[in-house]
């Protein structure tokens, strides 16, 4: 049976609000994996998601650049340690050139970026700042025939790069802020994966059968709830969040346009940072002083 810590007991309950003893429980049913512990829990409470890791947030910017025809977009993420240093004006010189490079390049090819020459910049900046910083990922929009628009987020820490067969840069516009706001998984009904619905409707029959309700009954519930969960992460579904009475497809499709695909940037999302425990850390190195004086 794994080690089951007590920061692990409390990471699992920050991203649930359940119980200690439940997260506990479900923790060493998992042995260990606190992913597997947040599914063991929704079957058995009902509870509908989990909050997020709090341990995943990188610092950085997301840039984008649309070609002044709107008929390519480029994205990029580059990280630093801090905050601070992401607001650096060397950082924001470094982060631009980046954008740059991908914009001209029309190739998202992080490797090959960098041997074009930003590597050299990148250690410099490092040995002049002082932190690690990384270029994490670019993406281009680059269809022919498309119209490609986007959204930044006041804070650079969110951005979307959207293609519509149709419509204008307007409309593009205002599908990207809905993506940056509602973070879909996919742009049609029928594009979410399989092993998606199957993970969910396992966790529905779970949380149903707990009603004690006949399974015919049970099976109508599920496949509600999954039509639910369909709709809540297909943007096409969605009701817009500029005007909630129209659905994102519906808007698009009045507009006579087409969502043909989206790229969502959040800075540091995916990413694990470690917690650093610093009282503990400083006397753990005032102990180590007084066992070496």
């Amino acid at each position: 049976m794994a080690n089951i810590s007590a920061a692990l007991v409390k990471e699992l309950r920050d991203r649930t609000s359940l119980g200690m003893m439940e997260c506990k429980n479900a923790l060493v049913e998992s042995n260990g994996d606190i992913d597997q512990a947040i599914e063991l829990l929704r079957k058995a409470s009902g509870m509908k998601a989990a909050k997020k890791a709090g341990r995943t947030a990188a610092e950085g910017v997301v840039l984008v650049k649309i070609a002044s025809d709107n008929s390519f977009g480029a994205m990029v993420e580059v990280n630093s340690e801090t905050d601070f240093a992401a607001k650096e004006e060397n950082f924001s010189n470094f982060a631009n050139q980046v954008i740059e490079a991908v914009f001209e390049a029309k190739d998202s090819d992080i490797s090959k970026l960098m041997a074009s020459g930003l590597e050299t910049a990148r250690l410099n900046l490092v040995q002049k700042i002082g932190e690690n910083i990384t270029v994490r990922r670019a993406s281009v929009a680059n269809e022919e025939g498309l119209t490609v628009g986007s959204y930044v987020h006041s804070n650079s820490k969110i951005a979307v790069l959207v293609s519509l067969r149709g419509g204008d840069e307007a409309l593009a516009k205002d599908v990207a802020m809905h993506v940056a706001a509602s973070s879909p998984m996919v742009v049609n009904a029928e594009e979410v994966p399989a092993d998606v619905l199957s993970k969910e409707s396992e966790i529905y029959t779970a949380q149903a059968a707990e009603s004690g309700k006949p399974a015919d009954i049970v099976e109508k519930m599920v496949s509600g709830r999954l039509r639910k969960f369909i709709e809540e992460v297909s943007l096409t579904e969605q009701a817009f969040v500029k005007d909630p009475d129209i659905k994102v497809g519906k808007m698009v499709k009045d507009a006579n346009a087409e969502i043909v695909s989206f790229t969502r940037y959040e800075v540091g999302e995916g990413i694990e940072v470690a917690e650093v425990d610093f009282a503990a850390e400083v006397a753990e190195q005032l102990k180590d002083s007084g066992q070496n004086s």
